[in-house]
């Protein structure tokens, strides 16, 4: 894990620009505290920070080839990059360090962009040609690792330069950018708590996406895809394949995925949950390994957002040695501003935060730890699945034997007087909904659905569908695909990309590196394909791997339904916090932003601690927009939340 920066000239670069380089590196010298490198010629200037993690000795960036007409900076592991080089050395190459980041300069000297197809991996780099002054920026398939570009004019010059770094932050050390909030895609962020396209929510700042690439040659930058999850639907060979041999091909690949993601020369560890993804990736790592294996688990104070008992008993089962840290409320809120800052958007999910804690935890032992993260989004692990496909199918015959005006009636007129729970429930389901995906599978689900946007927020941000971006991705695939299949796909291409940049930026703001098995590339092709089948069967989730684990992994982890990382900010912000929100959310400069309605603010944050409304989405996400904007709109760094 490391750190990967630049700035690329359509012309000449300024003197003073190498300084300006190595600012936007050292920004985020707690993504590589172990070096620091830097290339720079007459046209670029590209950086590197690196956390050691193979080839300790040998493997400082940027790196060349023999002749030092190629440079690489690199963040990541090519877990085959054995394989790939003795193909290489076949073909002639000469290796000098037995670094895996070498065999990307001599692979793209061998097969050019197309390079990037041998790697499997997780991998962030930069390649600087200089025979042909051409940049090309990749991002691994799947996008574990993050790249943020942009293209500004130069200051004194006719040219423009071409900025990217690993963070964004790193892009605004440079100081050639001004931060700017990118209001066009508010809505968006603040619905499904992520953008899904190529924009950030600063204006003007993109993100390289998932299997892509970016060539940027003669003052022109060509972005093209190089991969995609298979959005075919099944696979006929693998539909008509026996139960039993599907799990075996799919665990030989699991277990396959771990062993590669062994490779280091430095101590490993796990995330240790209690759930059944954390728990099989553990199981399988301690069958490979010689010695009992580290685990790290985090919970709350508070009894009902624990599952330290269901780690206690994975690790126990492995003979691990778990590691534990318990979190209040005050480590959680004296955290927060300082999170958003390493994430540079708002925060997502509260989950970060007590990731961040574990991530601190297990810097102490180790310098790399195995996740479960992907599996949920791979194999239709959570919840919501079964009950938005019984929604939806369920919505589909209601449509077809009600006339237009009974189902209006009955949403307008017999569902809000429905008692209590019944109501709540009904009012989210066909019953209620238009049956259609944007309404059914997304604002159904959102952190802050479309009507609540509308009552809390200025009109100005609700000028674009905030579904349309992600609806792109369900629609994809086209009909070939079952429904469950383009849910999946959507959520691989949407939700799981910033479920991955929230696990490395904050696991990165304790100097360590995560490896999630669950998305090596070779496993999602193969889950992509399976029959819907193997997924979701009736209400039972994940039913692949349930199979896969039996035996491997504890029956009461294995029969256990999906917690999530359950985090009591609902609980806080009702309670001894709220007026700590409330001063955050209701004061002069928050009201003068013109982003809310104050006095729809105050009625959330009311009926939020009267207990007649669950307003803690909405909530998290306005506290989360707020303190970015005093972080990196106003310039003022690193917030604090008063106790």
């Amino acid at each position: 894990m490391c750190a990967i920066s630049g700035i690329v000239a359509g012309d000449r670069l300024h003197p003073d620009e190498r300084h300006r380089a190595e600012r936007m590196r050292d920004i985020m010298s707690h993504r590589g505290p172990d070096g620091a490198g830097m290339f720079v010629d007459q046209h670029a200037a590209i950086g590197h920070r690196r956390l050691s993690i193979v080839d300790l000795a040998g493997g400082h960036q940027p790196l060349a080839n023999e002749d030092e007409t190629i440079w690489v900076s690199f963040n990541g592991e090519i877990y085959n990059h054995a394989a790939v080089r003795t193909e290489l050395e076949n073909w002639g190459h000469r290796y000098r360090t037995h670094s895996d980041t070498e065999t990307i300069v001599h692979a793209y000297e061998q097969w050019g962009d197309e390079c990037v197809h041998r790697f499997r991996g997780m991998f962030a780099f930069a390649i600087w040609d200089t025979r042909h002054r051409r940049l090309l920026l990749v991002r691994d398939r799947m996008g574990i690792k993050p790249l943020y570009w942009t293209i500004v004019p130069a200051t004194g010059s006719r040219g423009q330069r071409l900025l990217f770094a690993s963070e964004i932050k790193g892009i605004l050390e440079s100081g050639l950018i001004t931060p700017r909030p990118n209001r066009a895609v508010m809505g968006e962020m603040l619905a499904t708590r992520y953008t899904s396209g190529t924009e950030t929510l600063f204006e003007g700042i993109h993100k390289l996406m998932p299997g892509h690439r970016l060539v940027y040659e003669g003052e022109t930058a060509f972005v093209t895809q190089y991969w995609d999850i298979p959005a075919n639907g099944p696979d006929p060979t693998l539909t008509a394949t026996s139960d039993r041999e599907l799990t075996a091909q799919f665990t030989d690949l699991l277990q396959e995925s771990v062993r590669l993601r062994l490779m280091a020369d430095v101590p490993l560890g796990m995330f240790l949950s209690g759930g059944i993804d954390s728990a099989a990736v553990a199981a399988l790592m301690a069958r490979q390994v010689d010695r009992p294996i580290e685990t790290f688990s985090v919970a709350f104070e508070h009894r009902a957002f624990s599952e330290l008992e269901y780690a206690r008993q994975a690790a126990e089962s492995i003979g691990a040695r778990n590691h534990e840290i318990v979190i209040s409320d005050e480590d959680f809120f004296g955290a927060l501003p300082r999170l958003v800052w390493h994430e540079d958007e708002p925060i997502a999910h509260p989950s970060s935060v007590p990731l961040h804690f574990v991530s601190m935890l297990a810097a102490r032992h180790v310098k790399v730890v195995l996740t479960g993260e992907g599996s949920d989004e791979l194999l239709a692990g959570y919840g919501k699945y079964p009950r938005a496909l019984v929604n939806w199918n369920a919505g589909g015959v209601y449509e077809r034997i009600l006339p237009a005006g009974l189902r209006a009636a009955v949403a307008s007129s017999v569902v809000p007087r429905l008692p209590g729970v019944l109501a709540r429930y009904a009012s989210r389901s066909f019953l209620a909904m238009r049956h259609d995906p944007a309404t059914m599978f997304l604002d159904n689900f959102a952190a802050m659905p479309l009507h609540t946007q509308h009552e809390l927020l200025d009109p100005s941000l609700l000028q674009r569908n905030p579904y349309a971006p992600s609806l792109e991705h369900f629609e994809h695939g086209g009909r070939d695909q079952t429904t469950l299949d383009r849910l999946l796909y959507t959520d691989l291409k949407t939700y799981l990309v910033e479920l991955l940049m929230k696990q490395d930026q904050i696991s990165m703001s304790a100097s360590i590196e995560s490896r999630v098995p669950f998305i090596d590339h070779h496993l999602v092709e193969f889950a992509a394909r399976l029959p819907a089948r193997m997924k979701l069967s009736g209400f039972t989730t994940k039913r692949i791997l349930r199979e896969a684990m039996k035996g491997v992994v504890p029956p009461s982890i294995l029969a256990r339904s999906k917690m999530g990382f359950p985090v009591p900010f609902q609980h806080w912000a009702a309670g001894s916090w709220n007026q700590v929100v409330r001063d955050v959310l209701l004061d002069r400069r928050t009201r003068e932003r013109g982003l809310i309605d104050p006095q729809a603010v105050t009625r959330l944050l009311d009926d939020h601690r009267s207990g007649v409304r669950r307003g803690g989405d909405a909530i998290w996400a306005l506290l989360n927009l707020e303190l970015w904007h005093r972080t990196f709109i106003d310039g003022e760094g690193v917030q604090t939340l008063a106790a």
